[in-house]
């Protein structure tokens, strides 16, 4: 991106509240043209299959009348390039995997991107994230003719509203369709525009996990459920710096969870279940880099009663018995499945982290702070079934998580497209 580029970016992030209340108010003229149309086009932009959070909704986009999906996969710069092909590679095919119609952003053969505006032409862009992790030709302000859309990539769970709630991003799409009532409230307390494009429809995710007549796939290695299924969860703030506190425990623990399954003498089998961004991390650690973290990363898939899970995991989570991490979002996704969950506590100062609904989400954890609150839990809850917060996650399900209007969250997304482009509702902020 340009040094002008840049600059204008960071002068409308900031300066521009008169800016994105003008946007907001040109989309009555862009909906009253889509509108027109009998079928709209809807591109789904995605750059890392782990954090895809669209299924159900592509899925019922796809046998819509009304509209005509297609998944572009672009890329994610952060790392470089050999690292962005690698990405775009494997998240193309898992997702090709799942019968999805998926277009890679790159061509390998002429290294060229391409322009979606002119190959595709979109009516409607549902991005993955507000974060500019990618390419300027795939962010927000080069789509500011079309409907621009956005679900979290995750519940938002700790105190950074201005990043989440508050970027240029936020402002300037046509809809933020969010988690809970909560955190429409968060983000009208920092929102230039105070939320006036939030619709709160509930978290697609929860769709799946409360569907009673899903029928997860089996992706445990091993099938004897006498087992014990334990997921293992580390993220990737290895260490603190000025726009992120620490709490992965991935350091303290890297060994710990092959022994901890020898000493229960294989009555449980672990699933290393890291944060995507790990691995890149690791590469760069200067006590692992690149050779140490491909190496340890190849004994958690081939290690007995070991697994290593990198992609898509609602069927994980599904199937397990048990979660160990500490993920931000997990907190409050893992609640859906009904199960145990042990939050590893790297600082007490950890609860001085979450937002709100963080905080509500974080309680329901059982805390370890060392190896011996990590076997006191497997042994406890995991094997012996003694778990005493089952209660508490349970109604925290049916009062927060749960999508309003007793309908799904899909249903409510598509509700209110089909009210606000073909039902030419004056609603359009």
């Amino acid at each position: 991106m340009s040094k002008l580029r840049i600059k204008i970016y960071w002068f409308i992030s900031w300066c521009g509240k008169p800016y994105f209340y003008y946007h907001q108010a040109k989309y009555k003229k862009i909906v009253a043209k889509k509108g027109k149309k009998e079928r709209l086009k809807v591109a789904f932009f995605a750059f890392q299959d782990s954090i895809w959070k669209y299924d159900s909704l592509y899925k019922k986009l796809e046998n819509h009348p009304k509209f005509d999906p297609v998944i572009v996969v672009i890329p994610y710069v952060t790392y470089g390039h050999e690292s962005m092909l690698a990405e775009m590679n494997k998240t193309t095919k898992a997702l090709a995997n799942k019968g999805y119609k998926v277009i890679k952003s790159y061509n390998e053969n002429t290294k060229k991107f391409m322009s979606v505006k002119k190959e595709i032409d979109p009516d409607l862009i549902f991005f993955t994230t507000p974060f500019r992790l990618t390419s300027p030709e795939y962010q927000i302000s080069n789509y500011l003719d079309r409907l621009t859309a956005y679900v979290p990539y995750g519940f938002m769970t700790i105190k950074m509203e201005e990043d989440q709630y508050n970027q240029m991003f936020h402002n300037l799409a046509w809809r933020c369709y969010y988690e809970t009532p909560i955190h429409k409230e968060m983000a009208k307390n920092v929102s230039h525009i105070k939320a006036k494009n939030v619709v709160v429809t509930g978290y697609p995710l929860v769709d799946t996990y409360l569907n009673t007549s899903y029928k997860p796939k089996e992706v445990w290695k091993n099938l004897d459920t006498r087992v014990k299924r334990i997921i293992w969860a580390p993220h990737h703030t290895l260490k603190a710096n000025i726009s992120m506190s620490s709490y992965s425990n991935f350091l303290t623990y890297s060994e710990f969870f092959f022994e901890l399954i020898e000493k229960l003498n294989y009555k449980i089998q672990v699933a290393f279940k890291p944060h995507p961004i790990l691995k890149l991390k690791l590469y760069k650690h200067p006590e692992w880099g690149k050779e140490r973290t491909d190496k340890y990363y190849l004994r958690w898939a081939t290690t007995p009663n070991c697994q290593l899970e990198e992609g898509d995991y609602d069927d994980l989570f599904l199937t397990s018995d048990a979660l160990i991490h500490d993920s931000i979002s997990f907190i409050s996704e893992y609640c859906l499945t009904g199960k145990p969950m042990l939050f590893t506590v790297s600082d007490n100062k950890v609860t001085e982290l979450f937002n709100t609904f963080g905080s509500k989400a974080f309680q329901l954890s059982y805390m370890a702070y060392n190896e011996v609150d990590i076997v006191q839990f497997v042994k406890n809850v995991v094997l012996n079934g003694n778990d005493s917060r089952k209660n508490e996650r349970l109604t925290f399900v049916n009062d927060i998580l749960k999508p309003p209007n007793n309908q799904t969250a899909v249903n409510n997304i598509i509700n209110d497209l089909i009210e606000n482009i073909w039902q030419k509702s004056n609603n359009f902020c």
